[in-house]
Formats: C-alpha cells, structure tokens, sequence
C-alpha cells in the first residue's frame, strides 16, 4: 500500500518546521517539497546577523542531507504555478506536474511595495531574503546615506543592516506619529527615539513619501508635506502582504484585504489544503510572527496523523533587540484606566522605560511595555500567562526587590508545570525539567532534548533559570559556565589561564575551550587577560568590547571622546589650559562629569592619537573611560579647605586612584573619598567609598550607580589609611577573581552566599587565609600599570590602526561628524 503523499508549498521557516514535525511523529507519509528561492529553509529571524558575518549556510536551519535522510524530494528555484484541485494536482515553474493526497501551503508573505512615482529606480531595495541583502549589501558598497520606509520591527532590523555596512548617515521615514506602532505606546516609542538618536540613527515620523526622485537611480525622497531628503539608497520596510495568489487562482477562500481563511484546524475551504504561516488568515488575523506558525505547523501535523488539536488564536507578546536597545511588549500591552491600573517607571537619562498594568484589585498581571532594559520580560509575560497572584508591592516587579536579590531560578520555579516556556518549539517547564532530570544540564543539552531556545532565542535566559531551579531541587552542582564555548565559570577559566600561563585567546580557546568563541566569551576572556597580566588591551585583537578597540567611547555621528584621567578631580592651570587648546584645536566639545574630570566629545578616528600625543606631553594619561576598568575617584575638598572636614580627602582619592589606575575588572569600577560624614564625595553610592572619622577612615564596598542603585554597606571602621589600603587591594583583586562576566560590585555582593559577614570574614579576617596572596597579586598589577594611549602613541603598528581608511590613513571619513547633543546654554545678562 503506497504510502499518501503530501506536497508542501514553500520551504521557509514554517514549511520547513511543518516538515519537521510530522517526519517526528511518523513515517508514513511520502513528503514532497517546493521552494521559490535556491537556498533550502533558512532563519529569517535573525536574517541581520548576515551582515556580522554569518553565511546563507550558518542561518540554514538543516544540515544539506536532512531532507534526503528524512526521506523528503526538495524541489528548489521551482515555484508552484497551478493547483488542479478537481484531480489534486500541482504544476511548477520547470514542468513538473504532481499529485498529491494533501497540500500544505506554507508560501509566507512578500514586502509591501507601496505605488510611489520612481519605486523602479537604481537604488531601492526590498528586506525580506538573502538575495535582497546581497543587493543590498553589493549597492551599499557607494552609498554614503540611506534611508529605510517603515518604522517597525523589520524596518528598525533594515536600519540596523545598513548601519553594520558602514552607512554612517541612516534615516529611518515613518508614516504614524511614532515608532513601532503596534508593539509600544506613545511614551516608550518616544524613549525609544530617543535612544535610538543617540546611536546615530536619524527618524523622520508623519512623513508621507510621494515621489522617490531622480534620474535613473534614487537621489532623493520627496514627502506630501512639501519637504525632502536627499539619500544614495532606499530600504522599503513598510509591511507585509500574505502570499495568496496562488491560493485565489485555486478558487480557495481569501480574506478582502489578503490571506488564505483557515478554520481551527489550519484546513481552507477545501478540506485536503492547508495553509500556515503568514500565508493563512485565522479568525480575521494575519500572525506575523514565528511562533504562531510553528504553532500553525503543529497543528497540521497532528491532525494527519489522526490527533486532536486546534488554533484558537496566539499570543503575540515579543522582546526584541533593535539596534542594542531591548523593546518587549506582553499581554494587554495597551488597556488604560478605568480598565486597569498602570504602574510606570521612566528614566530619560538611562533611556529606560516599563509599565505594567495590573488589575484593579491588583491581584493579576494584564501585560506591559518595556523599553532599554527587559530583563524581566520572560517572568513577565509567565506571570501574565499563568495569573500568578502579584506581590503586596507589584511595582518590585519592574524596580526590583529594593536591598535583596531572587535566588537564582526561583522566579521561574514557581512557574506551573504546564506553563509555556519556548512559544516557538511549544515546550513547557516540565518538559526542560524532565530533560535536566534525564541529564541535559546545559543549554546545548536542552536545546537538543527538546528544541527550547533553538527559534527566536528570548528564552534562554528562563531555560537558563530552569536548569539551575532544577539542578538546586536535586541537591546538584550549579555549573555557571561563561558560554558554549566554555564549560567553565569565570573563576575556574581564571585560574586556569593563571596556572598555564596563557596569554592570548587562540591559546585560551585551543586549550580550555572549543569552536570559535562568541560576543559573550571573547570579552570575558579579554577581560580574565587584562587582569591577569595587564598587557596593552589593544594588541588583543578582536576580543576585546568595541570601546576597548580604540581606547575610546564611540559617540553619536561615529566620532569618539576622549577622557584623560585627572586623579581625584585635581588639576593645575597648566593642565586645563591644555585641554582648553587641544578641544579647540580638534573642535571638540568640553563637559566636565560628575566623576570630576572633564570629557572631550568629536573626535575623529584618525585624530585620536594625535590627541593623546599632546595631552601626554602635558602629563595627562588615559582616563580609561572606555574600559570595565577603575574610571575615578570622587573626593570633596577635605580637610584642606573645608571647614567641616577631618582629614585630607583630596591627597587620599589622588592616592587611591593612581594606585589603582589601569586595572581591569568585570565591570567597571568607581570610588570616592569624604572627608567628613556630610559626604559631599558621594562615597556610599561607589564601588568603594572612604569617609573620614575623627578615629580614622570607614570603609564601604559595593555600592553602585548601575540600573538598580544602592548604598555601600560597611566593611571596617576608623582605620587608618595603610589598613585602609590594604583592605581595599584584597577587596578588589577577589571582585576581579570570582565575579562573573559584566557583574557590578553590588550584585556580586548580593548573589554572593552569606553576603557582607561572608565578605568581612575574607576581606578583615582572612578566613580562607588568601590574603597575602591577594595582596601579592594587586602588587603586580600596579607594578606593571602602563598608559595605553601612551602604547599606540609610541607604537606605529598600533597608531597605524586608527584610520578612517586603510589606503589613505591621513583622509577623514566625511560622512562622521560631531552631533551635539543639544545646543550649548549661552549666558543672558
């Protein structure tokens, strides 16, 4: 008995996922697949990260094999032309004609071309394949600006394509009022905006495009309300249309405004065709994510192997990352009062806002917005998803729990064990547990046992939680292990490239590690170097965070500043005249911090080391403002000016920071010096804060000013300045010895067992009995502190680094220039 034969239209994420699924469940089916493209199914979801490098075969979501192990004829550069339902037949472009027993449609969308006079010109590109990002990225290679039609998610992934390939002017036109009109409101749009302003990205919002201009390619965009903007390329961006042609030509029901109707069961208006995807109209809704088409997928499967399940709909909550900036929505993002009450936390000068509504008995969770920081947004959207009854103080749950930290994978445990932790795969907690019950204790492991984290990747960090909840409940080892590349915590990869001696990564990798690294491992490993044996952080190429590549921090229109280093805000007249004539001899704009030294703002790339050439000559040294590194040390006036002060604040902080100038840590570092307990140094909100006494000096640790700020707390009282010292070289070289990658101070301290009585234990009273060798190794740190902008300036080979262009080192790149921020306050008198 031959075995039914079922035909799948298209071989995109959800085709491809369809087949996945139902050769899972059985094998007696004969599988037949067509795809339009010539590249088997590969993953659009992260279709941007082609421009960082990746290839159409590192995104392929198979090996070339799979469909031939798996039994299934893929049939490429071939679409469909005809379905004869009456004999249920297919016909294809290059001749083929098929029959078939069912017929799956899986044929997507195609990009929303608006009809605008000049959309045939040189120039203007669509987003949505391959082919369209190596047009894109070929045209690019001319383009000096760009703009993208469109201001959601996939025309914010567009901008970000160009910005990779180097287009330093990029505009973004949107026809609403704000950004992302469908996933945020109007407030976190605008922050948004904002933060995406400052990262260069020019957006131009109520803008009606109505002729795109020029001779035979794009020179301009011309808007309805009579302005302009002139542009080398064009991006459109502005929606999708559901591929359905093929369904109308078959009789098959449409939607008036596009897409194949399904009933629950993913079935047309002839029951042996199905549709998913974005492709099929359910309920009068088009799902434009990827989930639900798994979801789609699924479905179909099971009912052809005679099981039971049904598409009521999905929940099309979603955290993205659009040009490092984290938006997520969840549940009802958008009811607003007398519905519900909203609770909203806004800081516009970190660029960070959440709301959340909540019922008005305030017992259940209603959904939220977040925008600049979405940490929470996987136990969010469980505890929307779940009714999990809120806390007394729902706010914790976007401020956090103020003076205390969750245990690791407590939030998550709690979760029921149907709940939903992988919307693209369908895998819920008790499946990730069962798994790391059955021995999958990493994210490797779970990902092969059950697929979870394999789509769109946002929850990771949950599975991440679940394995170590999991792993905790057994009475097991918690493994932190820095990335896939490493099956070692932090601590351990320390103490091994301490123990062997090794120097550079490739050795790192060769000998503890495995493949090739990632974004996650390559800065942790720079950073485990740096503190190990303090070479030139420069010469560590590619590893390193990009700040740390030109020893400055990239800034708005692609220039850089510059911070020189003023040890305790002191500094002569000598030395701000200086910085005076070399701000206005580079055009530079000067603003003095809170951490008392003064930032220089437009420098140009090629310029850098120029500048630090003079500001050496005139005994100044790398601020190191662009490192996870000691930045400053605060100090009030003291004892030498103030009146109220006890002891010399300003010689002690001058001390501090030159002693500790150069480390290079986890994070980065910042301390003050009081001289009195009025605390005009601001010492308790520090990594490290000293304020005087009339016995001594008190001693305070693990304060911060990151995104959830809080005070130092007390290590040692009325101290001396060497016990004082002393204490401090201990803290700090076992902070840089045992945190994890990018921990501050602070969360060190409190995911740390037995938090400050632990700390002192070590620290006041060597418990472990490491101090002298804590102390030993702080010595040789400082011992072989150098500057690093005095490195490339006395070092060809690395000054040859800083140019705009390899073949012409002297041009600047006309297209960076300084963008102020905001105009300068000019006096009134």
């Amino acid at each position: 008995m031959s075995k039914p034969t079922i035909i799948v239209v298209g071989n995109g994420m959800v085709g491809y996922k369809f087949c996945e699924r139902l050769v899972s469940k059985s094998s007696g089916f004969q599988i037949i697949v067509f795809g339009e493209e010539s590249r088997r199914a590969y993953d659009r979801v992260h279709l941007s990260e082609y421009f960082n490098g990746k290839s159409a075969d590192d995104l392929s979501m198979s090996s070339e094999t799979w469909y031939a192990d798996n039994g299934i004829q893929l049939y490429l550069d071939d679409p469909i032309q005809e379905i004869n339902r009456s004999e249920k037949t297919i016909h294809s472009l290059k001749g083929l004609t098929l029959k078939y027993d069912y017929l799956v449609l899986a044929t997507g969308s195609s990009a929303f071309v608006p009809d605008i006079p000049g959309i045939e010109k040189d120039g203007v590109f669509v987003y949505r394949t391959i082919d369209d990002l190596e047009l894109i990225k070929a045209y690019a290679a001319q383009a000096k600006s760009g703009v993208v039609m469109g201001g959601g998610l996939l025309g914010l992934e567009a901008a970000k394509a160009l910005i990779d390939l180097g287009i330093a002017e990029t505009h973004v036109v949107e026809f609403a009022p704000r950004l992302m009109p469908r996933q945020i409101d109007s407030a976190g749009s605008a922050m948004l905006q904002s933060k995406l302003k400052q990262l260069g990205l020019n957006i131009h919002l109520n803008k009606s495009t109505s002729e795109i201009a020029g001779d035979h390619k794009i020179e301009s965009l011309k808007f309805n309300d009579d302005t302009s903007l002139v542009v080398d390329m064009l991006v459109i961006s502005a929606g999708i249309r559901p591929r359905d042609e093929l369904a109308k030509l078959a009789g098959l029901h449409t939607g008036t405004r596009g897409g194949i109707v399904v009933n629950e069961k993913m079935q047309t208006s002839d029951e042996s065709i199905f549709a998913i995807g974005e492709c099929a109209l359910y309920d009068g809704m088009i799902y434009g994510l990827v989930a639900p088409g798994y979801e789609m997928a699924e479905i179909v499967a099971t009912y052809l192997i005679g099981g039971d399940k049904h598409f009521h709909g999905y929940d099309m909550s979603t955290k993205l990352k659009l040009i490092g900036v984290d938006v997520a929505s969840f549940g009802d993002a958008f009811i607003t009062e007398p519905d519900c009450r909203t609770i909203i936390f806004e800081d516009t000068h970190k660029g960070i806002y959440k709301r959340i509504n909540i019922s008005n008995d305030g017992k259940y969770l209603l959904g939220g917005i977040l925008v600049g920081e979405a940490e929470a947004y996987n136990i969010l959207l469980q505890t929307v998803n779940n009714r999990i009854i809120l806390p007394p103080n729902p706010e914790d749950l976007i401020l956090g729990s103020r003076g205390t930290e969750a245990s690791e994978g407590a939030g998550v445990m709690s979760l029921p064990d149907d709940a939903l932790i992988c919307s693209c795969e369908a895998v819920s907690k008790v499946a990730i547990c069962s798994a790391v019950n059955d021995g999958a204790t990493s994210i490797d492991g779970i990902k092969k046992c059950t697929k979870a984290g394999t789509g769109c990747g946002g929850c990771v960090p949950l599975v991440k939680d679940l394995i170590a909840g999991t792993l905790k409940a057994n009475g097991q080892y918690v493994k932190n292990v820095i990335c896939e590349h490493f099956d070692y915590s932090r601590q351990e990869l320390y103490d091994l490239v301490k123990i062997n001696k090794v120097k550079n990564y490739d050795l790192v990798l060769d000998h503890f590690g495995k493949g090739d690294g990632c974004e996650v491992c390559k800065p942790a490993v720079a950073s485990i170097l740096s503190s190990l044996w303090n070479d030139v952080i420069v010469k560590q190429d590619t590893i390193q965070d990009s700040n740390d590549r030109y020893l400055a921090n990239i800034q708005k229109g692609g220039t850089y500043s510059v911070v020189p280093r003023i040890p305790g805000g002191e500094i002569t007249p000598d030395k701000l005249i200086v910085i005076g004539q070399v701000a206005k001899k580079y055009g530079l704009y000067t603003k003095i911090t809170g951490g008392q030294r003064i930032d220089m703002f437009g420098a140009h790339l090629n310029d850098l080391p120029a500048i630090w050439e003079e500001l050496i000559d005139a005994g100044f040294e790398s601020g190191h403002a662009y490192g996870k590194a000691l930045r400053t040390v605060k100090s009030c006036v003291g004892s030498t000016w103030c009146r109220f002060g006890l002891h010399d604040s300003v010689s002690f902080a001058i001390e501090v920071e030159d002693r500790y100038k150069g480390i290079r840590a986890p994070h980065k570092i910042k301390g003050g010096v009081s001289g009195c307990i009025r605390e005009c140094a601001e010492a308790q909100s520090k990594d490290f804060g000293i304020i005087a006494t009339e016995k001594g000096w008190n001693l305070y640790v693990c304060g911060n000013g990151g995104s959830k700020p809080q005070h130092a707390q007390l290590l040692a009282t009325d101290i001396d300045k060497e016990t004082c010292v002393k204490y401090l070289d201990r803290f700090l070289m076992f902070y840089i010895k045992t945190a994890d990658p990018l921990t501050r101070t602070a969360t060190w301290l409190n995911k740390m067992e037995g938090g400050m009585s632990y700390l002192k234990n070590v620290i006041v009273n060597d418990s472990l009995g490491i101090n002298d060798q804590l102390e030993e190794e702080m010595q040789g740190l400082i011992d072989t502190y150098h500057c690093e902008w005095k490195e490339v300036v006395e070092n060809p080979d690395l000054r040859k680094r800083f140019a705009h262009f390899v073949n012409a080192p002297e041009e600047k790149d006309p297209a960076v220039k300084f963008e102020p921020m905001r105009d300068q306050v000019k006096a009134k008198w």
